[in-house]
């Protein structure tokens, strides 16, 4: 059975006559990682904010972990918003070890932690010599100093150099199979598709969607494929998945809704059938294209 870490009901922010979040209800499983998507001013930060107590709601309720949130929970969440605080003229090290005050937590975690975030060569010069990506992976460490079970990311690779995006990516995977749970807000779709298994979709403050990563991607897969004897090979899949589903371009044809067709077994399927194949190819679909969906049916 799976544990719920995050649980909102209908919660709600008012700013006079701005409704910030209106209404949210969402679940949180333990070992998803979680994209919170929408456009600027959708109610991601707003959201982020009240879950960790920066901002109190005004109406509904949420609870961490199966309980009311209290002091002794949040220890047990490791967040970053907005853009990361340090000392500019101490080490990542220093830094560090005044965080570990903060949390009122040992600093045994400390070599630790730089390693996973890849600082601890770095670990004893100043923060204000290192690039913005180490910065924010400094962050991260900061974040992780307490050994949190829920990691909350606000726009982790905003303004990182590709380099910089890639390397957020990979650590936001490896914290994820160290076993803990991460939420992140952002609005870069295609980095979204690619590390979380789960995700939401804001707008104005409304949730207009929430599900499964591949789930929401499988109906968009496709097949390309061709042959030297591409007549034959579009009467074979057009018999096969009705030519609805079958579309072509200049070079290959297409097989929409291809979620259930294993590549393999029709590439044996068709040579069996008398029809060699020159191209095959399976194509994800884009988590870009159904959050554009979403937002259009909502219009």
């Amino acid at each position: 059975m799976s544990e719920i870490v995050l649980k909102t009901s209908a919660l709600r922010k008012q700013y006079r006559r701005v409704t910030a979040l209106e209404g949210l209800d969402l679940e949180i499983e333990r070992g998803m990682i979680f994209g919170l998507l929408g456009p600027n001013g959708s109610g991601k930060t707003t959201t982020l904010g009240m879950l960790l107590n920066v901002l109190k709601p005004t109406s509904g309720s949420y609870e961490w972990f199966g309980q009311t949130p209290r002091a002794e929970l949040r220890r047990n969440i490791g967040a970053i918003l907005e853009h990361p605080c340090f000392y500019p003229y101490m080490s990542a090290y220093q830094n560090l070890q005044v965080a570990a005050e903060i949390k009122e937590t040992s600093h045994d975690r400390i070599d630790k932690v730089l390693d996973l975030v890849g600082l601890y060569e770095r670990r004893h010069d100043a923060f204000k010599t290192y690039s913005l990506g180490m910065k924010q992976r400094l962050a991260i460490a900061s974040a992780l100093i307490s050994d949190p079970e829920v990691l909350i990311l606000d726009e982790p690779t905003n303004g990182l150099d590709p380099k910089g995006i890639v390397q957020i990516r990979q650590l936001i995977t490896d914290i994820a199979r160290m076993g803990k749970t991460i939420i992140l807000a952002s609005h870069l779709l295609d980095e979204v598709q690619k590390v979380c298994t789960h995700f939401m979709v804001l707008q104005k403050g409304k949730k207009l969607y929430q599900g499964s990563v591949g789930e929401a991607l499988d109906g968009q897969s496709v097949i390309e494929i061709a042959s030297e004897d591409m007549s034959a090979l579009r009467s074979y899949l057009e018999e096969r998945f009705g030519s609805s589903n079958i579309s072509s371009t200049t070079s290959y044809i297409e097989i929409k809704q291809s979620g259930d067709i294993n590549p393999a077994a029709l590439n044996v399927q068709l040579y069996q059938s008398g029809i060699s194949l020159t191209h095959l190819v399976k194509r994800g679909g884009s988590l870009e294209q159904e959050f554009l969906k979403i937002l259009d049916e909502h219009e």
